[in-house]
């Protein structure tokens, strides 16, 4: 087994690191993130950085990277606390992945990328129409990250539209049937094949496959 030192990280060639620290973490979650400026200027933007923070109350947290150059999406959200995370599936991933281009303010990735923007019950910010599992998020919490300049943003869970065949009557959405991708890395997308789902572990009884 090869080793990699700190010091052989720290030598590395930015984009290089870039690449090897985010592939070391393996498959992660993937989804767009829709936002609107109080103008009504359209935002969407790919992110890899999404994660569970507890579920009650239901809260998603998202990191940022350092606001060194302006991000549009951030922007939005501190501007009007809605947001959405839409998953990725196979017949959109190459759009998906054009919105992490640098468009300018006033040009909507929905326009540049091919997507479309989708309105549901009042919600301020945007789905993504042609997502087949999406999630409305209220800002809850804006934690800067001292040691990087990173920002943590952390919404609350106010509505999730999901396929009908997708819930189990145990509350667990299968991902997989609404076909989700995952990624690993920057740039390599992923699909998925479930093994089984095991049951609760407890030491006095063994694991079992739920179906």
């Amino acid at each position: 087994m090869q080793r990699i030192n700190e010091e052989a990280i720290l030598n590395f060639e930015t984009r290089y690191r870039a690449q090897f620290i985010n592939s070391i973490t393996g498959f992660k979650s993937l989804g767009l993130v829709g936002s609107r400026s109080h103008e009504g200027n359209t935002n969407l933007a790919i992110f890899s950085s999404f994660t569970h923070l507890g579920s009650n109350p239901a809260l998603l947290a998202c990191i940022f990277r350092p606001d060194s150059v302006e991000r549009h999406t951030l922007s939005n959200i501190l501007q009007t606390g809605f947001y959405t995370f839409n998953h990725i599936h196979e017949n959109i991933y190459q759009q998906a992945h054009q919105t992490s281009a640098r468009y300018a303010r006033e040009i909507s990735e929905f326009d540049a990328v091919g997507l479309t923007p989708e309105y549901k019950n009042g919600f301020w910010a945007p789905f993504c129409q042609e997502s087949f599992l999406q999630v409305g998020l209220e800002l809850k919490e804006k934690i800067d990250i001292t040691i990087n300049g990173t920002i943590m943003v952390i919404g609350q869970v106010k509505e999730v539209y999901i396929p009908d065949n997708t819930l189990h009557p145990d509350g667990h959405v299968d991902v997989e049937k609404a076909q989700t991708l995952c990624c690993s890395g920057l740039d390599s997308y992923h699909k998925t094949k479930r093994l089984h789902r095991l049951s609760y572990a407890k030491t006095d009884k063994e694991v079992t496959f739920l179906t």
